[in-house]
């Protein structure tokens, strides 16, 4: 067991959220970083390399649409300047040096903290989830999803019901690009590892309820219109800290 944390959570957990819960943020909020950077990305890299089919999944998703997440996220770190961009490569405030080849959307996630989710619109009005790297699953499983429209994706989440899912639709449909949205969840967990998948059929551990673990999780996620291809991206950055720690700041 390894810990990897961050010192403290920069927003508000304590604010009880209706679901879907959702909140303006700013045009470059949806990729951060943060004091558990290199912890993280080492993190990242290792299971990308190790257990690539289990993180990464392509249910046939649009290369546009997966090489456009790749060129917003370039855009938005050329502003940065503890990153190094050229047109072969980039090297992140760690100093690894990621190559820019293969799999935009793996590629992307290299370049980041945050798990990367797109979605596409299907023939029938709906949001799938087409592909996504998923290195720091909170209690799921990307290879269940990957395929799946937003109903069925959600479809284990017991206030997830009917009025929910037509709401999260509409959600999706109504984001503008550059004007992304976000919201929080909150879980407490006994074990620190950032890699903690859960299939659907398996009993949800009795340290995820709030208030029983040593560790409180908490993930920012954004939703991100991409203003060409239109595809949607969730990106979702992990915040794991003790319970003794302060937990907002």
């Amino acid at each position: 067991m390894v810990e990897i944390l961050q010192d403290y959570i920069p927003y508000d957990v304590s604010v009880k959220q209706a679901l879907p819960g959702i909140a303006p943020l700013a045009p470059d909020g949806w990729i951060t970083e943060d004091e558990a950077f290199a912890g993280q990305m080492a993190e990242r890299d290792r299971l990308i390399s190790e257990i690539p089919e289990k993180v990464f999944c392509d249910s046939g998703a649009s290369f546009d649409a997966k090489n456009e997440v790749l060129d917003q996220i370039l855009q938005l770190l050329r502003g940065r300047p503890n990153y190094k961009i050229s047109n072969t490569d980039v090297i992140r405030p760690d100093g690894v040096i990621v190559k820019l080849e293969g799999d935009p959307l793996l590629t992307a996630a290299r370049l980041v903290q945050e798990d990367l989710c797109l979605h596409e619109k299907s023939a029938d009005g709906e949001h799938v989830l087409t592909a996504g790297v998923l290195c720091f699953p909170a209690s799921w499983t990307l290879s269940e999803k990957v395929g799946r429209p937003l109903s069925a994706v959600h479809g284990p989440v017991v206030e997830y019901d009917e009025n929910i899912a037509k709401r999260v639709q509409r959600l999706f449909d109504g984001i503008q690009s550059g004007r992304p949205v976000w919201r929080f969840n909150l879980l407490q967990y006994i074990r620190p590892d950032l890699y903690q998948p859960r299939k659907e059929v398996g009993a949800r551990r009795v340290d995820q309820d709030y208030g029983s673990g040593d560790y409180t999780r908490t993930e920012h996620q954004s939703l991100v219109r991409m203003p060409k291809t239109g595809s949607v991206l969730f990106s979702i950055h992990t915040y794991i800290i003790k319970n003794k720690s302060k937990i907002l700041r």
